[in-house]
């Protein structure tokens, strides 16, 4: 049964990011051949995260009480309807209402498929377990861009989002006929414990306010670093290449640093992967082609798969203590105010000052989310 789940729940998530992935790196070109300036811009990627903000902490308590499945469900029937609206648009207005809603029912899918496979990982293997579904998320985003590219390139940028609608769709019916109801523990036992309680350990607070703060100073790379390449004269092929190469690698490397995860101290694996990736986003500015941009783009990545395995191993032990899909809100929650102010900040800087002050923000921010965590977690 759980092999079974694992599948359904790896393959599902693997459709909804690939086409996640095609749309990623258009999104600011599609928005600004709308007309968005800097700051809509932010508006537009940050309405999606403060969606999931406001919605994810309350799904998940819902789902540990009444179950994982109706939630995946309802939610993937409204990505499939969202995704395919973007084609419709003519706003940028419209854009930005569009992302605010299809944000809500996101929160319905990711963070619930989190819990549901937190709930079947062994103990003392968070690491491995979470590390190899986590790529579903990256191989999933990582040959998105690729596929993205192309599909502008040869047809149009509304061939992209079609393809994200499909690809919602396929999910779906996966969940519908494959997937069963999760067993419970919050649901038999007929308790809930109070999100005060949960902020109340020590360990959630680092975690909470390292994701956040984390997150506000990455959240905007995936908006500007397009217009980045742009401006140092790379073209749309290659930019789906430099996001997908660093999705790639951090994706090949979950699985083994998984492992390591479950062996070694994971607040250590967290630091040590955090600081590389701001480091990396400090060189940005400082890169001039393709070549240099995309070694940039491996660095970040192998901070990224350092990471990431050893977070979510985090996250997971505590939510067998708290409630898998009440911690996992609560943390999806913290991320996604940091991707919600991000693009917001990111766009002011760029319009007040320059594109290169974005990515310094960025490196900034992500060394004082990793200090401020380890004082709570050490």
């Amino acid at each position: 049964m759980e092999k079974r789940v694992f599948k359904v729940l790896f393959l599902s998530t693997f459709a909804v990011m690939l086409g996640v992935g095609i749309i990623a790196p258009l999104m600011p070109i599609y928005a600004k051949h709308l007309g968005a300036t800097g700051i809509w811009l932010g508006i537009i990627f940050s309405g999606f995260s403060l969606s999931r903000a406001i919605f994810t902490p309350i799904i998940g308590k819902l789902s540990d009480l009444r179950g994982r499945k109706i939630f995946i469900s309802l939610g993937l029937l409204g990505y499939t309807f969202f995704s395919l609206s973007y084609a419709w648009v003519s706003l940028v207005y419209e854009l930005a209402l569009i992302r605010f809603l299809h944000g809500f029912t996101s929160s319905m899918v990711l963070p619930i498929v989190m819990a549901y496979i937190g709930e079947i990982s062994p103990r003392g293997k968070e690491g491995v377990y979470m590390g190899t579904f986590n790529l579903s998320l990256f191989l999933g985003m990582g040959a998105g861009p690729l596929i993205g590219g192309a599909l502008t390139h040869y047809f149009n940028i509304s061939a992209a989002f079609y393809a994200l609608g499909g690809l919602s769709a396929l999910a779906l019916a996966l969940v519908l006929f494959f997937l069963p109801e999760s067993n419970l523990p919050a649901r038999r036992n007929n308790k809930s414990i109070s999100f005060q309680k949960i902020l109340e350990n020590k360990l959630v607070k680092g975690i909470v306010i390292f994701r956040a703060i984390n997150a506000l100073g990455r959240g905007s790379i995936m908006a500007f670093l397009p217009l980045f390449a742009a401006s140092v004269g790379v073209g749309s092929l290659q930019v789906g290449l430099l996001i997908s190469v660093n999705i790639f690698l951090t994706a090949l490397l979950q699985k083994p640093l998984g492992r390591i995860a479950d062996k070694y101290n994971r607040v250590g694996l967290v630091i040590m992967g955090s600081i590389i990736g701001s480091l990396a986003l400090f060189l940005i500015p400082h890169t001039g082609n393709f070549v240099e941009l995309l070694e940039t783009s491996l660095i970040m990545g192998l901070g990224g798969a350092i990471s990431i395995p050893s977070a979510t191993a985090l996250v997971v032990g505590l939510g067998r203590d708290y409630g898998m899909g009440s911690v996992i809100g609560i943390f999806d929650t913290a991320m996604n105010l940091g991707l919600t102010g991000g693009p917001l900040i990111a766009g002011i800087l760029m319009d007040l000052i320059n594109l290169n002050s974005v990515f310094y923000f960025g490196g900034i921010a992500g060394i004082i989310g990793t200090i401020l965590f380890y004082w709570f977690a050490s």
